[in-house]
């Protein structure tokens, strides 16, 4: 390597580790600024505590009711929304196999919601919706807006049962009703929300606003990957896949136009709120919460939605569906509404290739193998056996390049100028004709199978299947593996995963392996690429992968290792560098054929050392 090479090396290490210093500062200004916001905040609730309890101590008679807030308290002309505004609520809990759902009287609303045979990464239940963090509101007009999660609705116990629960807000000589029903083994709840005796005015009340906010606690154990892959998704009918806003950064959305679902998505789990009737308006927000936050809150997401009413004399009904679980695709699909479409699987030949081979395959071997690191070996065996004779040609290519390493030694000792660069390529490429050996043979092969390895990047972060699932030192491979922790960021890390490190150096001795044989001369744009190939490319991939999945570090390192021995097979048995040599000799006083290509390759050169001679006579 030349001084101009080491040089460039150098200037591309301190431009990549001085970018990553960069945005570790401006990560930690980020959470300093959002630490101020939240100490704000959390002095803001203090004083509003103070005023509630000076509020109650002024009003014993609302006991341990909700108090108006500090600014003017409602008061309503039906005195009957004035007694549910201060009364006192109380929790009603439905559960089912897969689901535990509290229910809050105030605003007859989810209260929480556990997924049962799940656990966080601590080890402690898995609640999706948190209490005190969840809001589900609807305002109609009835002639006034009532939004019903400032009344306190009242428990029908006579009209609930062990799957169903019902809630009513009284009004006027009517009734708002709230039925939620949790499906039977399922992770599904319906709503039924009714206006009856109400008198609803047709030309108000044709439709009602809809609020749902979330705040959705960290599940996992990496707050980068847990927020790369969260996000909050929106379906329009019949559309291919739906859009979204998140993924790590702070969104929001607006739209006019009908949308049949909406989710919160963390990681693994989703919260889907359904209209079966489609929603007519959307408007939605996400942001994210510091990864040193106390509440070790992940995200809060908020929908403001329009839904139509079904009236008839008067009444008004409007039905919704929820579902609150884990992201699985087989079981997203049997809903048949488009919601195993959350998953990121990759664009069209991607995801086609994810969702027809991968996932059938992981399936299929999870039936009879329990340990999943087992199941990512078969896996990567049974893709570089498919793969192998698309990869075959590349492969030999590299071997018979390989063998004629000691010739293009010579040519680059017989041209050891810059200006004989041209003269030194034509030799190049007639010993390459002669040897039978196609330069470009290898190209396409990797080409193709560039997207299996962008298939299986997107496959590993998101299946649930490797979520909690230990291997080796991994204690999760759907999270990174720890081997080294400190408590600090420096440059963006504040540990070391041995899969992601082990990955990084089997990528640096397989390309050292390919590039034997590659003819970079004197070329130092040659050498920088080379350069660049052989240390940058390994260092970074360690960084990209030091954060991801531990599952997918692995799968790149079983990938390179099972590519070297292949390479290493080849190169013994099948292309015999005696037979490369033999036909080059054979090829030596024989005009061999040319073809198209580099009949005009010649060409191009010829007219490349035309306009050089004009150019040299031009100075002189």
């Amino acid at each position: 390597m030349d001084k101009n090479s080491i040089i460039g090396f150098v200037l591309i290490a301190l431009i990549l580790f001085g970018f990553m210093g960069y945005q570790s500062r401006q990560v930690q200004k980020q959470q300093a600024i959002q630490a101020q916001l939240d100490s704000a905040k959390r002095a803001e609730e203090h004083a509003q505590w103070l005023i509630d309890s000076a509020y109650r101590a002024e009003h014993p008679e609302l006991a341990e009711a909700a108090v108006p807030s500090a600014q003017a308290a409602p008061v309503y002309s039906d005195s009957l929304l004035n007694k549910a505004a201060a009364a006192e609520s109380q929790l009603v809990t439905l559960e089912n196999e897969k689901l535990q759902v509290t229910f809050t009287t105030r605003g007859a609303q989810p209260y929480s919601v556990k997924v049962k045979d799940y656990t966080t990464y601590s080890k402690e239940d898995l609640v999706l919706l948190q209490p005190e963090k969840t809001s589900l509101g609807f305002t109609v007009y009835a002639p006034t807006a009532i939004d019903t999660r400032k009344f306190t609705f009242q428990y029908i116990p006579e009209a609930s049962s062990d799957s169903t629960v019902v809630m009513r807000l009284p009004v006027g000589g009517g009734y708002i009703e709230q039925k939620y029903t949790l499906l039977k083994d399922s992770y599904s709840m319906n709503e039924a929300l009714s206006f009856v005796g109400m008198n609803l005015d047709p030309s108000r009340s044709r439709s009602i606003s809809v609020d749902f906010e979330a705040t959705i606690a960290r599940l996992e154990k990496g707050y980068k990957n847990e927020t790369q892959y969260s996000r909050l998704n929106y379906y329009f009918p019949d559309d291919k896949k739906p859009e979204n806003i998140g993924n790590g950064r702070k969104g929001s959305k607006r739209f006019n136009n009908n949308i049949e679902w909406f989710a919160f998505q963390q990681q693994f789990f989703s919260a889907i709120m359904r209209a079966p009737e489609n929603f007519s308006y959307g408007e939605f927000a996400i942001d994210f919460v510091p990864k040193d936050s106390p509440s070790h809150d992940l995200m809060n997401c908020s929908a403001q939605m329009q839904a139509d009413l079904k009236l008839t004399g008067g009444d008004g009904t409007a039905n919704f569906e929820f579902y609150f679980g884990p992201n699985n695709y087989k079981g997203l699909k049997a809903y048949d509404h488009a919601y195993e479409k959350v998953i990121p699987l990759g664009g069209k030949i991607i995801g086609v290739f994810t969702k027809y081979v991968i996932i059938p395959l992981f399936d299929w071997l999870s039936r009879f193998i329990s340990n999943f690191g087992i199941i990512i070996l078969i896996m990567t065996i049974f893709i570089k056996i498919v793969v192998l004779p698309f990869a075959y040609k590349s492969y030999s290519s590299s071997a018979q390049m390989q063998a004629l390493k000691p010739y293009i030694d010579k040519i680059n000792a017989k041209y050891p100028k810059q200006e004989d660069a041209m003269k030194k390529q034509q030799e190049t490429m007639e010993l390459y004709r002669k040897a039978g050996v196609n330069m470009m043979g290898g190209c396409l092969p990797m080409l193709l199978q560039l997207p299996i390895l962008w298939a299986m990047f997107r496959f590993f972060p998101a299946s649930i299947e490797l979520r909690q699932e230990p291997f080796l030192w991994a204690e999760d491979l759907s999270a990174y593996d720890d081997v080294i922790h400190w408590g600090t960021s420096i440059l963006g890390m504040d540990h070391i995963s041995l899969f992601a490190l082990l990955m990084a150096a089997s990528m640096f001795f397989y390309s050292k392996i390919t590039m034997q044989g590659q003819n970079t001369g004197d070329d130092p744009n040659a050498k920088m690429m080379r350069a660049m190939s052989l240390y940058m490319m390994p260092v970074m991939m360690f960084f990209v992968c030091n954060n991801l999945s531990s599952g997918l570090s692995y799968y790149y390192l079983l990938s390179n290792l099972i590519t070297m021995v292949e390479t290493w097979v080849i190169r013994k048995w099948i292309v015999k560098p005696e037979k490369v040599i033999a036909k080059l000799k054979a090829a030596e006083n024989k005009p061999a054929p040319k073809s198209k290509w580099q009949q005009r390759l010649e060409e191009a050169q010829k007219m490349q050392r035309e306009m050089q001679k004009q150019q040299q006579k031009g100075r002189k």
